[in-house]
């Protein structure tokens, strides 16, 4: 090619697993070498802001943004990248939906300072100090980016042109969409780059009518046998959670957790899981359960948010607590 592509990547309120992500596509990261330069990513090169802003608006091809918006210099670097880039992809949970810095979500930045630096057995802090946008020294001004009470999906903040979703995103998806970038073959703006199945479709655990009385964690089966988990009172987000992993964590006998977040027309994840897990919570003999017994199974899922909405809270119906 004579021309090359130009990508950036950016790595905003996440752990950085997409950014490892992007290398578990092997040798195929030769190719997008050889189709792209990159001419932004701050993990891996010495690029700074003002070269981004010194650039022309569109100069950028594609640019993979991954983590939420959570502090002021993430969303200026979302508003930035958005005008510099002809696309602009939400890559991985995080920027999708939330992710788990979206569990924050449910109290407010006080309270998770409170926890971090004053309430925190681990860490020493007798002067009770909190980060602050801006403080004083001898040899001058410190500042930092403001924290904001709410954690944001990136397309809560600006528009996005496509959603690759994952936590990380699988490298086949990865190298697909790089493939149908390079190729020019993309699909209408909006399109999530992932199958519309279920990660119940790419599960080979056997599938019954099954019904359960009781709810458990893994580690509170002393065996667990091959087939589906839901049926062995194993809380697996399957049926809720959009496919395209190969339901790997079920090979390795371990229930999903939706990380690729709600599956197509499902307007919240953790309420169709809910859903779902109520149409089989039951006494085997079909015998109608009271309030009570269902109340003693709901009792045994100890985090709901945590369960039902660990990578999705900020992208759902209840998108926050109201503080």
């Amino acid at each position: 090619m004579t021309d090359k592509l130009k990508f950036a990547f950016y790595w905003a309120a996440s752990c950085g697993g997409c950014e490892i992500a992007v290398l578990d596509i092997n040798e195929k990261i030769l190719e997008v070498v050889e189709i792209a330069d990159i001419l932004f990513w701050p993990v891996a090169i010495d690029v700074k802001y003002k070269d981004v802003e010194a650039m022309e608006d569109d100069h950028i091809d594609v640019c993979f943004f991954n983590g939420a918006v959570r502090t002021s210099e993430q969303e200026h670097i979302a508003k930035l990248l958005r005008k510099k880039s002809k696309y602009l992809v939400s890559f991985g949970a995080c920027a999708v939906n939330g992710g788990v810095p979206g569990l924050a979500n449910v109290t407010d930045r006080d309270e998770v300072f409170k926890d971090s630096y004053t309430d925190n057995l681990s860490t020493g802090n007798p002067e009770g100090r909190v980060p602050c946008t801006s403080f004083d020294i001898p040899e001058g001004e410190l500042t930092l980016p403001e924290v904001y009470h709410t954690v944001h999906t990136l397309n809560q903040v600006v528009d996005v042109d496509y959603f690759l979703p994952g936590c990380p995103p699988p490298p086949e998806l990865i190298i697909n969409a790089v493939e149908a970038i390079a190729s020019g073959e993309l699909p209408p703006k909006g399109a999530v780059l992932a199958p519309s199945k279920s990660v119940c479709d790419e599960c080979e655990y056997e599938k019954s009518e099954k019904r359960i009385s009781s709810v458990k964690r893994i580690y509170e089966v002393e065996e667990v046998e091959d087939k589906c988990l839901l049926e062995q009172g194993i809380i697996c987000m399957g049926p809720a959670t959009r496919g395209g992993c190969d339901a790997r964590c079920l090979d390795a006998n371990m229930p999903c957790t939706g990380c690729g977040g709600p599956t197509p027309n499902s307007k919240d994840q953790g309420a169709k899981m809910i859903s779902a897990l109520a149409s089989i919570l039951g006494i085997e003999d079909e015998t109608v359960m009271d309030d009570e017994e269902l109340q003693a199974i709901l009792d045994q899922v100890r985090d709901m948010m945590g369960t039902f909405y660990m990578y999705t809270l900020p992208d759902s119906l209840l998108k926050r607590k109201v503080m």
